[in-house]
């Protein structure tokens, strides 16, 4: 296994001191050595990858240094535009080092989002003709420092993108420094329970990806309510609103509520600017914000930085509350529910969630035959 700290110098020493991307679960180590050690305008956690990889083109063309750009393989997608009309050796050939840590890896057990990308990863490499490394748990500081002159010996060679691909387990373990300090009592657990347990019977839940789709899962179970209602978006990160629209503009009869998350928002922002021109009378938007990716190790997003609710207002929601508290939230649901007209409820949360947190024990295949079911009804 690597060392985050080793890793990170050996970068330093070989000229890489820029660094942007989407935190991810099998980086977050190095990731959280990143944030203790880079300045803060060599490390920018940025909203979406395609972002980060624009980041990175602004700073060779200041610089003429290569940056690395971080990502999970999920955010692949997310890179292609940028990364084959932008940074391409047939286009402006940007020198940069895409680290990508790798969910579903073929043989080791992952969540059902990840298997296909997993499997296609490297193939998808291919056909974008994105040379690429691999670094893994047998891997040690030594023969890391061997890839990395690796990687950057061809990216000076080409003048171009080299991908290095981190496999799981591969980076030891490290403790960030400073804890942010917890602003907010309320909990996303508590908070989920407390609006699923006020809902109409036929009121339609969209839930973003990660620990959000996981709490809302168990507070069904331990409910001992049904899962039919709900659609677990447990991939496509930022993209759970504009499905919960779409399903609120053909069902006019239910109310649809989207549970969000400040990354998820952050990631493709434009979407709200579209929840709002639609003015869907039953279109319900609630962000969980605890200011941070909490579900790949807990990095910090802008949350806690930016104001949602005037962003909200700027883009014509109308009606936008916001919570901190249960009695708050319990208010809040009261306006939302009865008000005919798009919703934004921003809830202010704490980090922290179960240790003994479970994951849906329905396949996706299953969770989409029940819930168009329950819509169609």
């Amino acid at each position: 296994m690597i060392t985050p700290k080793y890793f990170y110098h050996e970068l330093i020493k070989n000229n890489i001191s820029f660094f942007s991307g989407v935190p991810d679960s099998l980086l977050k180590n190095f990731c959280f050595y990143v944030s203790d050690s880079a300045e803060k305008e060599n490390h920018i956690i940025a909203a979406n990858e395609g972002n980060a990889l624009s980041l990175g083109i602004g700073y060779h063309l200041a610089t003429n240094k290569t940056p690395l750009i971080y990502m999970q393989n999920s955010g692949l997608g997310n890179i292609i535009n940028p990364l084959l009309s932008l940074a391409d050796s047939d286009v402006y050939s940007i020198p940069m080092l895409l680290m990508i840590g790798w969910r579903g890896e073929p043989g080791l057990k992952d969540e059902p989002q990840h298997k296909k990308q997993g499997r296609v990863m490297l193939d998808l490499l291919k056909a974008m003709e994105i040379p690429f490394s691999t670094l893994s748990p047998s891997d040690d500081n030594e023969s890391a420092e061997k890839t990395i002159k690796e990687c950057l010996s061809n990216i000076m060679k080409s003048n171009s993108p080299h991908a290095l691909i981190i496999k799981k387990g591969t980076f030891l373990s490290y403790t960030p420094k400073n804890a942010p300090k917890e602003e907010y009592s309320l909990n996303r657990e508590d908070a989920i329970k407390l609006i699923i347990q006020t809902l109409k019977k036929d009121a339609i839940v969209v839930s973003t990806t990660g620990f959000t789709s996981r709490e809302l899962f168990e507070c069904r179970e331990n409910l001992q309510n049904s899962h039919k209602q709900d659609f677990l978006t447990i991939g496509g990160m930022g993209h759970a609103s504009q499905i919960a629209l779409a399903i609120a503009m053909q069902k006019h009869d239910k109310q649809v509520f989207c549970f969000d998350g400040d990354g998820a928002v952050l990631m493709h922002m434009g979407s709200l600017a579209v929840n709002a021109s639609m003015d869907c009378k039953n279109f319900k938007h609630i962000v969980f914000n605890n200011g941070s990716h909490e579900s790949v190790g807990g990095q910090p997003t802008l949350g806690y930085d930016i104001n949602l609710q005037n962003i909200a207002k700027s883009m014509n929601y109308s009606l936008i509350v916001e919570s901190k508290t249960k009695p708050e939230l319990s208010n809040a649901l009261k306006k939302i529910k009865n008000h005919n007209g798009s919703c934004f409820l921003e809830i202010k949360i704490k980090k922290g969630y179960r240790k003994n947190l479970g994951r849906p024990t329905t396949a996706p295949k299953e969770n989409k035959k029940e819930f168009m079911t329950f819509v169609k009804s």
